[in-house]
């Protein structure tokens, strides 16, 4: 199934509250690790200079503790009580995580910390029954992965969020201009305001959001502000506050479902092959080829891998793409896991470019084309910042001249090197030079002259010829402060011939003269 990613008028978001997520990730590594939750577990984290409880799970909960409690209270109820300290870190992993896994029902997905998560389900619904469906199987997966879930689905994230937290029944569905008779029987808690506005809206006897709306708007910005105004508005549909999501929307996008997993590699390659020719067949369409390939395998149990190749140039031959991601999975450090399988396997394509009506096969007698293309391979198989092509640089200094760039960056941008005389007696610099100059002993005749002799890695050598010099003074518009440069080429008794320098200018620059090898000629 290819199907091209576009935002829709009517959003729908459906919003996920996890209210035990700290008990919930103790347990599931606890029932990793084959143990047995025998005792009430709670957690614990130091507030205002006293430990308070901050999370509690669900037999906790049916003994009567809940957030907030002191941890000495807590343990004074229930002496035989499990405490576990808080680890803000590796919840907030484990909720990356979950919403790694809910990228299976829509690419936007936003984080809304410390314990939800926003899904934008815009115009996908009828894909998994209505919106019912889809509540009910994103709240069964979880459910059978060990989280206790609260859910809602609005026509806004302030409204689902509300549902979803204090809504008197689990799975609240709003229809599309409702908000405001959906959440008029919410508590003020449901705000989400300061607390001093919430205490004070009970003090006036508003106990519910549709008391609150009932009010005069006057009235309720002369007293808590225009921002108050501005969230009531949010709850109530009147205004709405955008979510972020984690990652754009893929331009183009194919995925493949599968009813039981796959594991074995000769499937996952025949799957991307499918996806990579439908999704070949959607940009042929739209005239556009791409140039960033990510293929995402979602796992039974809830894990996601994510595999990202691209191209030097674009393309949409389903062939290249197969290739190109088998190179890549047979480099990878980490091998690709299928644990339980995969149930679920999607390929997005990105950076869509036009492209003309030529095949763009391997087979391509092209030079050009067989060039990038095995920068393709090698940059999917090494990564692409091994793979590189030099591009000359407006400058005189020798090891400045050439700036490595990636090969698959803008080929068609890529500059001329400038055009060089023929030199009748061999080129002036040697092809490559060392990274860094090594600094030798040298002898002159005369201390601006050229070299008689020079002592290199333990070596003696004795010059019979030398050319030079030739001076490159420092790039003093760039606010270089090195000291200009003699440059010789000579040639030692052996017929060995050395690119070697002397750095600073006798007795303007310095007393005492430094040689350097900078390279050798083949």
């Amino acid at each position: 199934m290819a199907m091209e990613t576009s935002t829709r008028p009517g959003r729908r978001i459906l919003a996920l509250y996890l209210p035990r997520l700290s008990t919930d990730r103790l347990q599931r590594r606890q029932k990793a690790c084959g143990a047995q939750a025998e005792q009430p577990l709670v957690v614990a984290d130091k507030i205002a200079n006293a430990l308070r409880l901050v999370a509690v799970d669900l037999a906790a909960a049916r003994l009567g503790l809940k957030p907030g409690m002191a941890l000495a209270d807590a343990r004074a109820r229930i002496p035989n009580l499990t405490v576990a300290y808080a680890d803000p870190a590796a919840d907030f992993k484990l909720l990356e995580d979950i919403a790694d896994a809910c990228e299976r029902y829509t690419p936007l997905v936003a984080l809304d910390s410390p314990q939800a998560l926003f899904l934008d389900v815009t115009g996908v619904t009828h894909l998994f029954g209505g919106e019912p469906g889809m509540m009910e199987t994103v709240r069964h997966r979880l459910a059978r992965q060990d989280f206790s879930v609260r859910a809602a689905l609005a026509g806004n994230a302030d409204a689902a969020r509300a549902l979803a937290r204090f809504g008197p029944r689990e799975g609240a569905i709003v229809l599309p201009g409702e908000e405001a008779e959906g959440v008029a029987a919410l508590p003020v808690d449901a705000l989400g305001v300061d607390d001093a506005i919430t205490h004070a809206l009970k003090r006036a006897g508003l106990k519910t959001i549709g008391q609150v709306t009932d009010r005069g708007r006057g009235e309720l910005r002369a007293r808590f502000g225009s921002e108050f105004i501005f969230t009531l508005d949010c709850l109530t549909g009147r205004a709405e506050r955008p979510i972020k999501p984690r990652a754009f929307l893929p331009d183009v996008m194919a995925e493949q479902g599968f009813a039981d997993p796959v594991v074995s590699e000769g499937a996952i390659a025949e799957a991307l092959q499918r996806l990579a020719g439908n999704l070949g067949d959607c940009l042929e369409r739209r005239g556009e080829g791409a140039r960033r390939f990510e293929a995402s395998f979602f796992r039974a149990d809830g894990q996601v891998r994510r595999i990202v190749i691209e191209t030097g140039e674009a393309t949409r031959d389903a062939a290249i793409v197969q290739l190109l991601f088998r190179e890549k999975l047979d480099s990878l450090a980490d091998p690709l896991d299928p644990g339980f399988g995969f149930d679920l396997i999607r390929l997005s394509a990105n950076i869509l470019q036009p492209v003309q009506n030529e095949s763009g096969a391997f087979e391509t007698k092209n030079q050009d084309r067989e060039i990038r293309q095995l920068a393709d391979r090698l940059a999917a198989r090494f990564g692409p910042t091994r793979v590189v092509v030099y591009w000359p640089r407006a400058t005189h200094i020798p090891e400045a001249e050439a700036t490595p760039t990636p090969a698959q960056a803008a080929w068609d941008a890529k500059p001329a090197w400038p055009e060089k005389a023929q030199e009748d007696d061999g080129p002036h610099r040697p092809l490559r030079l060392f990274q860094r100059p090594e600094p030798i002993e040298a002898i002159a005749e005369i201390p601006d002259g050229p070299p008689l002799r020079f002592r290199w890695r333990s070596v003696l050598h004795h010059v019979v010829k030398a050319d030079g010099p030739e001076r490159i003074a420092p790039e003093w518009w760039r606010g270089c402060e090195d000291a200009s440069r003699d440059y010789y080429r000579v040639q030692d008794s052996s017929g060995r011939r050395f690119w070697i320098y002397r750095a600073g200018i006798y007795g303007r620059e310095t007393a005492h003269s430094q040689w350097f090898m900078h390279g050798c000629f083949a």
